[in-house]
């Protein structure tokens, strides 16, 4: 089976939740999932889900807590690079020893482009992925060098978001 590279980006909600269903359903086909979550170390529902599910193996963490990165001093940045460079990595090796079938690397997009993971190793995974190897990669930004090698793209919008209102983040619905 050949494996594609999906895309999903924007400012709209629904990134992540799309990702993350698609790794429920290959793990819920037999498929060994590996999700790389990039900026993020709350805790989240979805991680006791995904955490019941002998073929899923999640990586994240950050530097600081639950503080963002434009607050982090620069020891804590590279702090956070040095996490996300070694999760990175423990991906890229269930990769090149065939335990991945689907590798999720969420938020990766907006990573890159605050420097904070391996330029290299990203880039190596993009041009030496392995045929059978499905890849999903979210972040806010649009990336025209990873739309043009995706074989989907989709942009999340947002139009109207409780957000903009004051609404902090639900538990259950946002995280």
């Amino acid at each position: 089976m050949a494996g594609f590279i999906h895309v999903y980006f924007g400012d709209g909600k629904g990134k992540t939740t799309a990702a993350l269903g698609l790794a429920v359903r290959a793990a819920g086909c037999g498929q060994r999932v590996v999700i790389v979550q990039f900026l993020k170390d709350w805790n989240s529902g979805e991680l006791n889900s995904l955490a019941v599910l002998p073929n899923v193996t999640v990586l994240r963490g950050k530097a600081a807590g639950s503080v963002f990165v434009f607050d982090m001093s620069e020891e804590e940045k590279a702090e956070t690079k040095d996490i996300h460079d070694e999760n990175l990595a423990s991906a890229l090796d269930l990769v090149k020893n065939g335990l991945c079938d689907l590798l999720v690397l969420d938020e990766a997009i907006d990573a890159l482009n605050l420097g904070l993971i391996d330029t290299g190793a990203f880039e190596g995974l993009l041009d030496n992925k392995p045929d059978a190897l499905e890849l999903v990669i979210t972040g806010h930004v649009r990336d025209a060098r990873l739309i043009e090698r995706a074989d989907y793209v989709t942009e999340m919008v947002k139009h109207k978001h409780p957000y903009d209102h004051g609404v902090v983040a639900r538990r259950g619905i946002e995280f």
